[in-house]
């Protein structure tokens, strides 16, 4: 009977060790509403900037990816509560955000602009490019909840009368309707959802880009807990391979008719 058992253990684990491995499935999070970075297409499928990244991460570091929805002001405490494993969700990366996680590489420009009416005819920056507080006085001024944008402006313009918005559409739809009469937000998203769209058709940027490092940090990276160095070192690894063989500027240009890396960048006008 032993013997019998013996071989029957052994015969098991022939056929488990014949059986392929299992791919290690990553869990990331993301907004799934802010396209063209990370949105759900009609039939349900993630598409987006962001979408691309990850599976060109996972393409190369041998993973299988799971997408996890979490509204943008709790991405981090859901990160930090291990309901997903990354961040890949236009998450720029700051000081402050560098004491709770870690970020990898940056695959992205993170700056900043404000859009107002054309017919406003607003002179909010001076010649050095700085906020002019006066200028501001009146204005209300819209901007999206615990983004790097709304650091910006509470370091900035203490004193400006803020809305706050747990989206950019309903930012830019209050923007177009009149209720707010400026907003601060992401240029490349700004020109390809509203300014180039009939919607957009009166408003314009009335900055120029904002890319302070101090609020808006070098760029958008991966965002992961602390203590998983390993897995860092093989997504920075996927980055810089992906920045060298030019896949990143390849996603760029399905979605924007510019390029979004650091070193290309020419902003929009």
């Amino acid at each position: 009977m032993k013997f019998r058992t013996g071989l029957l253990a052994a015969a098991l684990l022939g056929l488990t060790a014949a059986l392929p491995a299992q791919a290690e499935t990553l869990r990331v999070g993301m907004e799934c509403t802010y396209a063209p970075f990370n949105y759900r297409t009609p039939d349900g499928q993630m598409a987006g900037y962001d979408v691309d990244v990850a599976q060109g991460i996972a393409e190369r570091i041998g993973v299988d990816l799971e997408y996890v929805c979490q509204e943008w002001d709790g991405m981090i405490p859901a990160l930090l509560a291990s309901k997903f494993d990354l961040i890949v969700a236009s998450l720029s990366i700051t000081e402050e955000r560098k004491q709770k996680i870690d970020f990898s590489i940056p695959y992205r420009v993170s700056i900043g602009r404000i859009l107002g009416a054309k017919d406003a005819k607003l002179m909010l920056f001076d010649d050095a490019g700085q906020p002019i507080p006066e200028a501001f006085k009146g204005l209300r001024f819209g901007v999206e909840r615990a983004s790097t944008y709304s650091k910006w402006l509470e370091a900035k313009l203490p004193e400006a009368e803020v809305v706050y918005y747990d989206s950019n559409q309903s930012m830019l739809l209050d923007l177009q309707n009149g209720r707010i009469d400026i907003a601060i937000t992401n240029p490349m998203k700004a020109y390809l959802d509203f300014l180039s769209k009939d919607d957009g058709a009166g408003f314009e940027f009335v900055s120029p880009a904002i890319d302070e490092v101090k609020y808006f940090g070098p760029g958008v990276g991966v965002g992961l807990r602390k203590g998983n160095d390993e897995l860092l070192k093989r997504i920075d690894k996927a980055l810089a391979e992906m920045i060298k063989d030019g896949s990143l500027e390849k996603y760029s240009h399905k979605y924007f008719p510019f390029s979004i890396q650091p070193e290309n960048w020419k902003g929009v006008d």
